[in-house]
């Protein structure tokens, strides 16, 4: 299934967020962790998750650094900082408000929505 852009984007930097919350990635170990993780369901490619990465270094959420490792070509690792786990944690909160309310008014989950 294809999500409509502005819908990815809202969610992309929570879930980007979230797997740096459980350790240091670099770029392409993060795009296949977003996939895994989501159960397919989600996919940064290049030109999504490099500029999101950036923006989140830009606003203190996450940081990054060069890393060699012996038979391995340098690579920029990503971790979530002190304050992007502040955020992450008001985001998953609102989130998970939002997802009451739409499965309110959708009447998911064998929740009764009331009558307007």
């Amino acid at each position: 299934m294809r999500f409509e852009r502005e819908l990815l984007k809202g969610i992309a930097p929570v879930v980007v967020l979230e797997i740096l919350s459980r350790g240091a990635m670099y770029g392409y170990e993060l795009a296949k962790a977003v996939t895994q993780r989501s159960g397919d369901v989600l996919s940064l490619g290049h030109g999504t998750l490099y500029p999101l990465l950036y923006n989140l270094e830009a606003k203190g959420l996450a940081t990054a650094s060069w890393q060699e490792t012996p038979g391995q070509r340098r690579r920029r690792y990503y971790r979530i900082t002190g304050r992007g786990s502040e955020y992450l944690a008001r985001q998953k909160q609102q989130w998970e408000e939002l997802r009451r309310g739409v499965d309110l008014a959708l009447g998911v989950g064998g929740l009764a929505a009331g009558t307007a």
